[in-house]
């Protein structure tokens, strides 16, 4: 079993939706969790966007990265440059990856608007992830 931790400052979107497309994608072959530097609440957006994709999230919490410095991980992802710039050194031989993704809840406008610019990260995490997956699971087999 792989074992990752998806990092971004809020935990409430961006790596959120990353943890939901891990678990759903991950063929029960790896274990997900996600945390924030300064979590605050799910986005009701992120929860939106990832139900259009067929993917609940709406039972997830916003989480302190803390409370997972004492657990070992094989991969930790930052998926926005402030956690990637904070993130503190884990235990044991996790690797770090870092992807660079806009935050959806800075769009101003309707909430069509800042639905579209959930859709569009949430589409590009799913394009990294499944390259990644893909990667990673065929190494570890």
């Amino acid at each position: 079993m792989i074992h990752v931790l998806v990092l971004c400052t809020h935990n409430s979107s961006r790596s959120q939706m990353a943890e939901g497309l891990i678990r759903a994608l991950g063929q029960g072959q790896i274990t997900v969790e996600s945390a924030g530097s300064a979590p605050s609440r799910v986005n009701p957006f992120a929860i939106e966007a990832m139900q259009l994709r067929g993917i609940d999230i709406s039972g997830h919490t916003s989480k302190s990265l803390t409370q997972f410095l004492s657990q070992p991980f094989d991969y930790v992802i930052t998926v926005c440059d402030d956690a990637a710039e904070t993130c503190p050194l884990f235990p044991g031989k996790a690797t770090r990856i870092h992807w660079s993704f806009p935050d959806p809840s800075a769009v101003q406008g309707s909430d069509a608007d800042k639905l579209a610019a959930f859709v569009r990260v949430r589409d590009g995490l799913e394009e990294k992830i499944q390259g990644w997956l893909n990667e990673t699971l065929t190494i570890s087999q």
